[in-house]
């Protein structure tokens, strides 16, 4: 199995499609959606060299996974891939920024780093979320990483009590071992107080956590985005089997994912 940038993944519908960026358009595409996501509907302040994108500097060694819809101009789901060689190119995973990761990293394990994730309202549905894992877990077994890695968020604004004590108990219920924990650069800080009412675990964050990923260390405070960050890792080998035979491309069996390097890695480019 090969990706191909000049194809996409799949069709998954008569009007989506996933694949990856092929080209400066597709990727500031996926950054423009990241603006309007991220900075007009849920208020972060971010620093761009362009107003109207999210754009860092880790973009240009990351590959874009997008969703596009047959005769819509412009991105309504991206997923942002930083895998292992583009990282050390890269000075580092965006995950470091927040996190003491030396235990992590001397592992020496083939991490992949999935972030920016984002959907237009409207298309936030169970198909679409499908679909972007499709192409994810497409791209992680092509790639020959043993695991994802990435901060998953939980937002701190419509109750901050009951969104900091969420976090503070996914860590008790998901730990990971001792060697992968990882440790925030900026704690959340301690808030007191009464909840109004129990905070639910955020779709995607319940869907991380249902396919098997474990919870590396206590959260770290992201102010940007006014968000607890917590670091997860979700080894091939913890896949819960049924979200592997949903999400994972068709000819690709169980098999492949509980022996990471077993499919040959492809000559990728990263942008």
């Amino acid at each position: 199995m090969q990706l191909d940038q000049s194809q996409p993944l799949r069709p998954a519908t008569r009007r989506l499609t996933v694949g990856l960026a092929r080209d400066a358009t597709d990727v500031r595409a996926a950054q423009r959606l990241r603006w309007k996501v991220f900075v007009e509907e849920q208020g972060a302040r971010i620093e761009t060299p362009e107003e109207g994108y999210d754009i860092d500097d880790l973009d240009d060694h990351c590959q874009h996974l997008i969703v596009t819809e047959a005769g819509r101009d412009g991105v309504i789901g991206t997923y942002r891939l930083l895998t292992a060689e583009a990282a050390r190119r890269a000075g580092g995973y965006y995950a470091e920024r927040e996190f003491e990761m030396g235990g992590l990293l001397g592992q020496r394990r083939r991490l992949l780093e999935i972030g920016r994730s984002c959907v237009l309202p409207g298309y936030r549905t169970g198909s679409t979320i499908a679909l972007l894992w499709a192409g994810l877990a497409e791209f992680l077994i092509d790639s020959g990483h043993d695991a994802l890695i990435g901060c998953a968020s939980i937002p701190l604004r419509a109750d901050r009590v009951a969104s900091s004590q969420l976090a503070s108990a996914l860590c008790r219920t998901h730990p990971a071992p001792d060697v992968l924990s990882v440790a925030p650069k900026r704690a959340l800080p301690v808030i007191t107080g009464a909840a109004c009412e129990p905070t639910p675990i955020p779709p995607l964050l319940k869907g991380y956590l249902r396919s098997g990923a474990l919870v590396c260390g206590e959260p770290c405070w992201d102010p940007e985005f006014d968000c607890a960050d917590l670091f997860l890792y979700l080894g091939l080998d913890q896949l819960a089997s049924r979200y592997a035979r949903r999400f994972l491309p068709n000819g690709v069996s169980d098999d492949s994912i509980v022996r990471p390097g077993s499919v040959r890695i492809p000559s990728v480019h990263v942008a």
